[in-house]
Parts: structure tokens; C-alpha cells; sequence
């Protein structure tokens, strides 16, 4: 019966041992006198990358608690009322342990759980590195003090190596670690510095385990890194010397109008909108341009990025832009610009004969004379 018993225990403590924490705790212990009451926030980013609130804890004792449930991990971060700066956290289902001085939260440690021990440990060999870097320009502001150019010189070469060597470590690191939730964060970051081409990224992004890749913050480097390619792809089709792709949209009577229904001898095709003053500046030397040369071949499709159709039909009958419109009312996510790489207006692309784009972005005088070029 005995031995009945001491098996019972074993499985009891064996299944315990296998199965996942139900939800998490967040032990946090504060050092450098922070008073009984003090409000402690916890935040994550939200939409438009703005921090919204999570919970909120009070300080007793020095020490506060969050607790709850969490369904992947996901990186948060911890304020202190009247308290400077803040600190990370990885927000899972387990207890972490969060230490910190009053007067540096930035240097805070969250340990406990498998994505804070990562966290933890990149931010160790990161804070190194940021070590050298401070000890680096504090020599270099005492070199321009002293004016000694020559060590200027050579504290600006050391600087931009150990920038260099940093870059480095964090493509290692991502590597060498595709089960942190810090992997997919620094890819993130990675394709805002542009320190890799998209190619290195979306290697980088193949390594990840799967289970981080079903995290949001996976999720949203994908989706980042395929608008990424796609516009690499888009800027080689719309690129000088490439046949311009073909789009249709509705016109001001609502009716279909495709770029290949238009085409002349020479075609501009001019993102604009009513709302933007320098398209408008710019209309009048297209309209001298247009009147000069639509008997020779000039042909002109105007693809508007306004947000209401009235606006957009009131822009073509002031400026009297008598030749072709069309316009998804869309703005910046309209179809056509994004086929065309348009993240600013005006924009234009010039097309020969054959439909083959010959020049962007051309205005003024500069205009006319391709034009001209082109059809006398």
C-alpha cells in the first residue's frame, strides 16, 4: 500500500513538473527608498506604436506585484510614478523577478522566465558595448576640448568600428538565439536602421522558431517584410527602362479607365490630389504643357490620392485639367500608388511610345523639353 502511495506522489509531481504555468506573476522589488502608495505602471505599445496601459500596482514595502494571464509572450514595460525612464519586461505566463534601483530603472533585471533570462542576457553583453561607446565619446569631447585632431580622427574611426562590431553582434545574437522573443524585436529593428538588405532579414526571420513566429511581434516583422519585398519588387517594375505596369480605376464619372486605354506617343502619368499645394502649383505648367502638345501625341492620366471625390472633382474643374483622371479616393493606401512606389506627391513617370518609362518626377521647364524631346 505503501508503494501505492509513493506512486501516486510521483506522477502527482511529475505532471506538475510538465505543465505550463497558468498565468504570471510579476514579483518586483525596489531598492532606494520608494514610498508606501507609489503607482507602478505596466504598459505595452499599442496601435501607432503608442503605449497604452495594462495594469497598475502600488509599492509596499518596497516591493509590488502583477499578476494575471498572458497568452504569448509579448514585451512590456514598467513605470514608477515620479520616477525617471522604465524598464522591460517580457510579459509570459510564469514568476518573474524584477529588481530595480529607484534612481536607474533603465538597468532593472527581469529574470525568472525564458524570455526575460534572453532579455536579461542580451541586455548584459548590449550594455557593455554601450559602455565603450559612452567611454568613447567622453575621450572624444575631451580630444575636441584640446583640439587634437589626430586622436579626434582616430576616436571617430574606433567609434564607427565598435558601431559596426554592435550591428554584428545583434545579427549573431538573432541567430544564435531564435527562441527569443528579442530575435524578432531587433529583426524589427534591423529593417527600420536598414542595416541589412531585405534578403539577410528575411533569413534571419526563416530561423526563428516557430513558436516566436506566432507571436505578434513575429507577425508584424512578416508583414513588414513582405511590403518590403513587394515594394522592391514594385521599384524594379517602375524603375527608368521598365514597360509601366497597367492599373485601371474609376474615372470622375465612374467609369473604369485602364492606363493601356490612354496611351499616346508620349504618356505622363501624374499622382496628385487636391490637397496637396505643390501638385497644385504645379498644375498650370502641365496644363501650358498639355495644351502645346496633346495635337502631337501627348496624352496625360492623372491618378488622384484624395480622400473625398468631391474634392478631387472640384480640384480638376478650377485647374481645368482636361485630359484623363482617375482615383480610388484612398489616399496613400490607393492601389495605383502603392503599385508605383507613390509615398509622396507630386510624382510622375513619363512613358514613350511603347509604354516604357523614360523619366520621373520631372516639373517646370524640365518637363517640357523631355516632352518636346520626344514629340517634335
Amino acid at each position: 500500500m505503501r508503494n501505492i502511495f509513493l506512486s501516486i506522489i510521483i506522477l502527482g509531481l511529475m505532471a506538475s513538473c510538465n505543465s505550463k504555468p497558468e498565468g504570471y506573476s510579476i514579483n518586483g522589488t525596489l531598492t532606494g527608498d520608494v514610498a508606501d502608495g507609489t503607482a507602478v505602471y505596466l504598459k505595452k505599445s499599442g496601435e501607432n506604436n503608442r503605449l497604452v496601459e495594462v495594469d497598475t500596482a502600488e509599492v509596499k514595502g518596497g516591493t509590488f506585484v502583477f499578476e494575471g494571464q498572458q497568452n504569448q509572450p509579448e514585451m512590456h514595460y514598467i513605470f514608477i510614478d515620479q520616477l525617471g525612464g522604465y524598464a522591460a519586461t517580457v510579459l509570459e505566463n510564469g514568476d518573474i523577478e524584477f529588481t530595480a534601483h529607484k534612481d536607474s530603472l533603465g538597468l532593472a533585471k527581469s529574470t525568472g522566465t525564458p524570455q526575460n533570462e534572453f532579455l536579461y542576457d542580451f541586455q548584459k553583453n548590449s550594455r557593455e558595448v554601450s559602455q565603450q561607446a559612452m567611454n568613447i565619446q567622453k575621450d572624444l569631447k575631451a580630444a575636441s576640448n584640446s583640439r587634437d585632431t589626430v586622436l579626434i580622427n582616430s576616436l571617430k574611426e574606433e567609434l564607427n568600428d565598435l558601431r559596426g562590431e554592435y550591428e554584428e553582434f545583434e545579427l549573431g545574437y538573432i541567430k544564435d538565439n531564435p527562441n527569443a522573443l528579442i530575435s524578432a524585436l531587433l529583426i524589427d529593428r534591423a529593417i527600420n536602421t536598414r542595416t541589412s538588405t531585405t534578403e539577410e532579414l528575411q533569413t534571419l526571420f526563416n530561423g526563428l522558431s516557430a513558436e516566436i513566429k506566432e507571436t505578434e511581434a513575429a507577425k508584424k516583422v512578416k508583414k513588414t517584410l513582405d511590403e518590403l519585398k513587394k515594394r522592391e519588387e514594385n521599384s524594379k517594375n517602375t524603375s527608368v527602362g521598365a514597360v509601366a505596369p497597367d492599373f485601371s480605376a474609376p474615372s470622375p464619372s465612374g467609369k473604369l479607365l485602364a492606363l493601356n486605354d490612354v496611351k499616346g506617343k508620349a504618356t505622363l502619368i501624374d499622382f496628385w490630389a487636391a490637397w496637396c499645394r505643390p501638385c497644385r502649383a504645379e498644375n498650370p505648367n502641365v496644363v501650358k504643357v498639355y495644351d502645346k502638345y496633346k495635337e502631337k501625341g501627348l496624352s496625360i492620366i492623372g491618378v488622384s490620392l484624395d480622400k473625398t471625390a468631391e474634392a478631387w472633382k472640384k480640384a480638376i474643374e478650377d485647374d481645368g485639367l482636361e485630359w484623363h483622371h482617375v482615383s480610388n479616393i484612398a489616399y496613400f493606401d490607393d492601389a495605383i500608388a502603392k503599385l508605383y512606389n507613390v509615398d509622396a506627391i507630386p510624382a510622375t513617370f513619363l512613358l514613350d511610345e511603347n509604354g516604357v518609362i523614360v523619366a520621373k518626377n520631372l516639373r517646370g521647364p524640365a518637363l517640357e523639353a523631355r516632352i518636346s524631346e520626344m514629340l517634335n
